[in-house]
């Protein structure tokens, strides 16, 4: 039960990040800041949660603090948005700079909020965000995760939008040339990401515990996310699955001392490392036959066509 309860929620997180990298790289954007997008939503989404008032239904905590979490991410990826389409700046360079900021700024934040002291912890209540069925305790964002998975297929594959989204990844001067904005479709793509990362952060802070340590950003969560993603091929079904995947793996630290695993008597580190270990291996025989978005990466220069 234990397994099925953290494999849920950590495949959840890494599917809603996973499918955000997919919205930018799709407009032709590579998007290596969703570790730093997941900091600073879970960051203003556990602000927003610690400064309304006791009393507020549940509803309404769960509704403002979720908004508030996607609506940061849109604010910090636009930075990425600005760099990468307007100035056309190296977009990894772009990306490593904003994960590199966003733990210092979540720290930085996190300190003046709790004036008088030197921490970087937020102690908050997660009772709005669980309940139980039978046994088993879930989360909202199970079903916030999976509503949004099927509004992600419904957008990338039966819209306008999609289609057009999907073109300016594959042959943007080919999309300018039948009237397809290539920046705004862009710009469109990197915002999705960050609506979908800001909430993955809160997703994987809030449920777990009640007590977040701002110094950790979000673990690297978000690197673990880039790797489901191109394990997906950066299809939102396919991420579905390859989030479960590495999900079961981010569990076993979870689950270790209170399962048969606890006889092997194996540091915790060890079940920590497991799902990067997982990724290295599992990319090293399947990036062959990845195929990423073939224009992604490229500045779209608009006078060069």
């Amino acid at each position: 039960m234990l397994l099925t309860k953290y494999t849920l929620l950590y495949s959840m997180v890494l599917m809603l990040v996973a499918l955000g990298g997919a919205f930018t790289e799709h407009s032709g954007v590579i998007n290596i800041a969703l570790e730093g997008t997941m900091t600073i939503g879970g960051l203003v989404g556990v602000l927003a949660l610690v400064v309304l008032p006791a009393g507020t239904p549940a509803f309404t905590v769960v509704l403002v603090s979720v908004l508030a979490a996607g609506i940061a991410g849109i604010l910090y990826t636009s930075l990425l948005a600005f760099a990468s389409v307007n100035l056309k700046a190296d977009q990894t360079i772009g990306g490593t700079a904003l994960n590199l900021l966003a733990t210092a700024l979540a720290v930085v934040v996190v300190r003046r909020f709790n004036f008088g002291t030197q921490s970087a912890k937020l102690t908050y209540n997660n009772e709005p965000f669980l309940f139980d069925i039978g046994d088993l305790t879930v989360n909202v964002f199970l079903f916030i995760g999976l509503a949004l998975l099927i509004i992600s297929i419904i957008v990338m594959y039966k819209t306008r939008f999609g289609l057009r989204l999907r073109a300016c990844g594959e042959h943007p001067q080919a999309a300018d040339s039948v009237g397809i904005n290539v920046y705004e479709m862009r710009w469109w793509g990197v915002l999705i990401s960050g609506f979908l990362g800001g909430i993955g952060g809160f997703a994987y802070i809030v449920p777990a515990v009640q007590t977040w340590n701002f110094e950790v950003g979000v673990a690297g969560m978000g690197f673990l996310a880039l790797a489901v993603m191109i394990f997906g091929q950066w299809k939102p079904g396919r991420i579905f699955f390859a989030a479960l995947f590495f999900a079961i793996f981010k569990s076993m630290a979870n689950i270790a001392d209170s399962t048969i695993l606890a006889a092997l008597e194996w540091p915790k580190e060890i079940y920590n490392m497991m799902p990067f270990i997982a990724s290295m291996i599992i990319l090293a025989f399947t990036s062959k036959k990845s195929r990423a978005p073939k224009a992604e990466g490229i500045p779209y220069d608009k006078t060069g066509r």
